[in-house]
């Protein structure tokens, strides 16, 4: 049915090449690039040896828009999956816009200079996007991603108002490293060090990062993994969901983090290794957080003995024929079980799943129509169906747990 081109060889691009082998009647030829052609070559002989499948690796770098355009130009893929780096979106939507070429991302843009990431930026493409009639789709991992697709489901089928919502992340793993990160660590640590937004009754309300004292936590029951402190957070999806679930009151974004992983990052923050402001290293500049990064575990590489599962959901309160009514949807998702099938732990396969899923969604046509939209936007049901039926099951229950005012 279509060929893709999927940018970036990290965790979530291992996943996201083995889901698309496994559908040979959609994705009939899978074309895999990235920095390091090594890491593409390691990916894709795991697929030849699994599905007998060949697929073709290449070397790019992502930041350099002609180089990409001349990659596009070369191979003519129907669609780009994105799972390089944050910094790197804006080049290949631009290398897109300019040979035509749908694409599809898990991470809205972050520039590399400043410490936030926002939509602002790729928003700024719909007109052109409509103009080469091509189709971009943003944030189609989980979450953003599911997380938005569970709120599109519970607008859809669930409410008449939604009033509140509460998406809720928890990773309950334990990859036996004392410190490390589950997907790239320069982005990871800058995104959970920011100053936290949450939207409330029309605008922006902001609280402490989660290493301050007076952050915002509370400890929440999690399906099958018990109860486990989770701190607000801002995120992304929450920038989307605010257009576009009507009636909506509020919405807030918590992430669980164990006390131990808190305090090594408090200690690495205190000592300015979290920073990306340029220092002098012996007579040359280097940026403490990409040293940091080098130091710490690959995430591609911690699945191997990655214990526990993830759970990440949405609650949501609304009114449903003048009743009031709270619902939660969630996904578990097992570390172990993961990497048995994909060779990568449950945040990347959490991630890669649903970006397979959506990349099937545009080449079968059932997701289409020019410009640049966010996952809520679109029908959320059979793409709903198809995480579930490739190794993300979901639930739909009555919430009867209690949530911070």
């Amino acid at each position: 049915m279509g060929k893709v081109l999927i940018i970036g060889a990290g965790g979530v691009g291992n996943v996201v090449a083995h889901k698309c082998a496994e559908h040979p009647e959609v994705f009939e030829q899978i074309l895999l690039a990235s920095r390091t052609l090594s890491k593409c070559e390691q990916i894709a002989q795991r697929i030849k040896n699994k599905y007998g499948l060949a697929i073709q690796t290449m070397q790019v770098d992502a930041d350099n828009t002609n180089e990409l355009i001349q990659l596009l130009q070369q191979h003519q893929p129907d669609l780009v999956i994105n799972v390089a780096l944050p910094y790197q979106d804006l080049s290949i939507m631009e290398a897109c816009y300019q040979t035509k070429t749908h694409y599809l991302d898990t991470a809205n843009y972050e520039p590399k200079d400043v410490p936030r990431f926002e939509y602002k930026e790729q928003w700024a493409y719909h007109s052109r996007y409509q103009q080469a009639g091509i189709t971009a789709v943003l944030g189609c991992g989980f979450d953003p991603g599911v997380t938005n697709m569970f709120c599109a489901y519970a607008q859809k089928h669930l409410f008449d108002e939604i009033q509140t919502i509460d998406i809720l992340d928890c990773n309950a793993g334990d990859h036996g490293h004392v410190f490390a990160t589950n997907f790239n660590p320069e982005i990871n640590i800058r995104e959970v060090t920011q100053v936290v937004r949450h939207w409330s009754e029309g605008k922006w309300i902001q609280t402490p990062p989660i290493l301050d004292p007076n952050c915002v936590h509370f400890r929440f029951n999690y399906p099958e993994v018990g109860p486990r402190e989770s701190y607000l957070l801002y995120h992304e999806e929450i920038e989307s969901l605010v257009k576009h679930i009507k009636g909506l009151k509020r919405i807030r974004f918590w992430m669980t983090f164990s006390d131990q992983y808190l305090t090594y990052l408090r200690v690495l923050y205190d000592l300015g290794l979290t920073s990306i402001q340029p220092v002098d290293y012996e007579g040359k500049k280097i940026i403490p957080l990409k040293f940091l990064k080098t130091l710490l575990p690959d995430p591609a590489s911690l699945g191997t003995n990655y214990q526990g599962k993830t759970v990440i959901g949405c609650v949501f309160t609304g009114i449903k024929n003048g009743q009031k009514i709270q619902k939660y949807i969630y996904n578990v998702c097992d570390h172990a079980k993961a990497y048995a099938e994909t060779g990568a732990q449950a945040v990347s396969y959490t991630t890669g799943v649903p970006a397979m899923a959506g990349a099937m969604m545009i080449l079968k046509k059932i997701w289409q129509g020019p410009g640049v939209f966010n996952v809520e936007q679109f029908d959320p049901d059979p793409c709903l169906q198809t995480i579930a039926q490739n190794g993300l099951p979901w639930q739909v229950t009555d919430f009867k747990g209690n949530l911070p005012d």
